[in-house]
């Protein structure tokens, strides 16, 4: 829409020193002559753009100019304190609550009503998990090694990474940098990290991609589930895999089938059902189920 594509343009033109017609033409997709029609409208809604022919021109707006917060409404306010809030909830700091202030201070014109939209990104964790992000973004932005202990259902080992993406996935925080142990980007999961720091040791910003983040990559097939459970535990079912992961059966029991990625986790994610549960393939899940259970039945009959 004409709308979005003004204010696309009068945002680059804000943030940038100066650009051209040729350069905006191709970032919306447009003709230039598109994108003269478009800089002619912005000067006759009174934004003092001006613009230089010749080589080393371009189209800027002039210096100290301002842009009025009106132009937000009060639906893109409620969006953008909504989102700030939903960072705050894991800040150690007051730098979220302060932005809060500053956006609020003399716009309360554009906020009516109350909140809609209420984010907690901190989980049951956030004594913890604040510090631990506060560290991790210090690092980021200092362009210094992170250094930290790391919990893996392979063992505990200690870390140095180079530390650039701060991520918020699958209902849990990660970290995305590249390891010196293993040579390679890794992302790391902060519930499992301890003793963060930020280390003296500054490092060269390598061009680092943005992590591969579907499920296809992090969580990868390989192991073909069949399990049938007890009707009651359908919502454990529809949460953790959804609506479509299952069958019922005549007698009530749900037929789940699904792709695993580890043997170890998917036993120990069905052991959490007990007696709700019966894994029917793989065999060797069941054998180890099987196992674990005479062992815990063993531990208790000691008694």
């Amino acid at each position: 829409m004409k709308i979005d594509r003004l204010i696309g343009i009068l945002s680059i033109l804000l943030q940038e020193e100066k650009t051209t017609a040729p350069e905006l033409a191709e970032r919306f997709e447009v003709s230039r002559r598109t994108i003269n029609r478009d800089i002619e409208d912005l000067c006759k809604a009174g934004i003092p753009i001006k613009t230089v022919q010749g080589a080393g021109g371009g189209i800027s707006i002039m210096d100290g100019y301002c842009m009025d917060r009106t132009i937000l409404t009060s639906k893109d306010m409620q969006m953008i304190l909504a989102g700030l809030r939903s960072l705050d909830s894991v800040s150690g700091s007051r730098y979220y609550g302060q932005l809060m202030e500053k956006l609020q201070t003399g716009s309360s014109e554009f906020i009516s009503g109350r909140d809609s939209m209420l984010i907690d990104l901190s989980s049951w964790y956030k004594g913890s998990l604040a510090p631990k992000i506060e560290v991790i973004q210090s690092a980021i932005e200092n362009r210094r090694l992170l250094e930290f202990r790391y919990y893996a259902p392979s063992g505990e080992s200690s870390r140095t990474i180079e530390p650039y993406y701060l991520v918020f996935k699958w209902a849990s925080w990660y970290v995305w940098g590249w390891c010196e142990a293993r040579e390679d980007y890794r992302l790391f999961k902060l519930n499992r990290m301890d003793r963060v720091a930020e280390t003296e040791k500054d490092f060269v910003c390598r061009n680092a991609p943005m992590p591969n983040l579907s499920n296809e990559k992090i969580f990868p097939g390989g192991i073909k589930v069949k399990a049938l459970f007890s009707p009651d535990m359908k919502w454990r079912l529809v949460e953790e895999f959804g609506p479509h992961c299952f069958t019922e059966a005549d007698d009530g029991k749900l037929l789940f089938t699904a792709d695993y990625t580890d043997m170890d986790n998917l036993v120990t994610w069905l052991m959490t059902f007990g007696a709700k549960a019966e894994v029917l393939e793989p065999i060797e899940a069941r054998d180890i189920i099987r196992r674990n259970a005479e062992q815990t039945l063993k531990i208790y009959m000691e008694d």
